[in-house]
């Protein structure tokens, strides 16, 4: 993708000042905003409608600038050579001295961090002296966005600026490990845990369910395009939307497909944008097919699943 720095420059000129900016990354776009900064964090709260309770991620460069707030370990270094610049974040514990704002972590020593893939972003970190607390940039609970377009669906001008990066590669979130101890999985996402489980040869536990909300991702109702979600459907109602892995031979105005073979990858990086269409086209129901729950089908899964707690 072409890197149009006058966009970049207008971005940059905006965070400085501590506002918003709507950033393009390879998992699903970010609310992005000073890290460093109590008054930037609080709008990224206000636009989003987020509870309080709920820690954001922040995006750094590299692990060379990550050093001056967190502590890491051996199990993150083989992941950060292996994974980053990618689709995974890790809880890490937080330097007594780390100006990260308390908004940020909600006051916890902990702090989730991720080093974005998408070269556009990466570009502005570079010009910028700060990392970037950047959750998904939409509406709490609703489905994130994988496009400019679906940003401004969601904000329209209450956010001051959106950089275009094009359509999110993966259109899931990242996955997220807590890293300080015995690794743990704390929410399902882009990149699948067999391939993490490989790199640090162990087993990792999952506990993306958790009594107490620990890290971004963990709220039950999450991820939905506020209509009621059925999974696992075998029977459909002839008013709801049908939303199946791969496309059926059966063609009918109210089936939709995230994937022409039922490619898992691809199902992946559509299911944001095909729920949103849903939604637009008027349904007021969705009825969805089994989903294979292997790969990133789990997410697919895990995210189907918390959109139907409407």
């Amino acid at each position: 993708m072409k890197i149009n720095l006058a966009n970049i420059k207008k971005a940059q000129k905006l965070l400085n000042k501590r506002e918003c900016v709507a950033i393009p990354t390879e998992t699903v776009y970010g609310l992005a905003a000073n890290a460093y900064s109590d008054t930037a964090c609080k709008k990224i709260y206000k636009l989003k409608r987020r509870p309080k309770n709920n820690p954001l991620i922040v995006h750094y460069l590299n692990n060379q600038i990550l050093k001056n707030d967190c502590n890491f370990n051996n199990d993150f270094i083989k992941l950060y050579k292996k994974f980053c610049p990618g689709p995974i974040t890790f809880i890490l514990d937080l330097k007594k001295n780390s100006r990260i704002s308390k908004i940020v972590t909600n006051k916890k020593n902990t702090l989730a961090v991720r080093f974005p893939k998408h070269p556009i972003t990466r570009n502005l970190l570079k010009n910028i002296n700060f990392p970037l607390a950047a959750p998904s940039a939409n509406v709490s609970s609703k489905i994130s966005a994988v496009s400019s377009d679906d940003v401004r669906d969601d904000f329209g001008k209450k956010v001051k600026y959106v950089l275009e990066g094009g359509k999110s590669s993966i259109g899931l979130e990242s996955t997220i490990i807590d890293i300080r101890e015995k690794p743990k999985i704390l929410r399902l996402g882009g990149l699948e845990i067999s391939v993490i489980e490989k790199i640090l040869n162990k087993k990792i536990t999952i506990n993306n369910n958790p009594q107490k909300i620990s890290s971004p991702g963990q709220f039950k109702l999450h991820y939905s395009p506020g209509i009621p979600i059925r999974l696992n459907v075998k029977k459909i109602n002839k008013k709801e939307a049908y939303l199946s892995i791969k496309k059926l031979k059966e063609s009918k105005p109210n089936f939709y497909f995230l994937s022409k073979n039922g490619n898992l990858k691809e199902a992946a990086k559509n299911l944001y944008s095909t729920l949103r269409k849903i939604k637009k086209d008027k349904y007021k129901s969705i009825a969805v097919s089994k989903i294979p729950n292997k790969g990133l089908g789990k997410t697919i899964n895990d995210r189907l699943k918390r959109a139907s707690k409407f």
